[in-house]
């Protein structure tokens, strides 16, 4: 298999990322989300393009691309949570692979690649949100030294799902 590059996403990337994103839902979440939920999300490309080409400032999106094919996408900038407001204080939004390509080493490529842009950023001390019930990810957000830091919301998809903050301080 050829080599995966990281890149600066474009409005060009609109339709692979968010089709991935979807798929990487309805793949990964099923059990955990309502399926009416799941199986009414819409592949939203003007959204995803528009969301891109108005990217807020100190958010980077990066996609993973190997053999000409976006296989990734990761999303990260200042941290959006209330309670964490300094500057030093980042966030991953979002870190998607096509599942296709799942235990391959791009979502460790793309979080790593995430993490160091935060880091070159000043904005070491990182946190995301990840589904109470999705065992895989967080282990996969543990195997980088995040651990749980009491943050937990309650999201309105299709049904009541229990989202759980993990956090990374600043490695030195």
């Amino acid at each position: 298999m050829a080599e995966v590059a990281i890149r600066m996403c474009t409005p060009q990337d609109a339709e692979a990322v968010e089709g991935l994103r979807v798929a990487g839902w309805k793949s990964a979440y099923r059990g955990m989300i309502p399926d009416s939920f799941l199986d009414s999300m819409p592949v939203n490309v003007d959204r995803r393009r528009k969301l891109t080409a108005e990217r807020a400032d100190g958010v980077v999106e990066s996609v993973a691309v190997q053999d000409g094919t976006v296989v990734g996408w990761v999303a990260a900038g200042p941290c959006r949570d209330d309670d964490r407001p300094q500057s030093h204080q980042g966030e991953v939004y979002a870190c998607y692979v096509l599942p296709q390509r799942w235990r391959q080493g791009v979502g460790r490529l793309l979080f790593t690649h995430a993490a160091g842009v935060l880091a070159q950023a000043g904005r070491g001390d990182i946190t995301l949100w990840v589904l109470e019930a999705n065992s895989p990810a967080r282990r996969f957000y543990e195997s980088f030294g995040f651990h749980r830091d009491g943050g937990r919301q309650i999201l309105d998809l299709g049904g009541p799902v229990a989202e759980v903050r993990y956090r990374r301080p600043a490695v030195l």
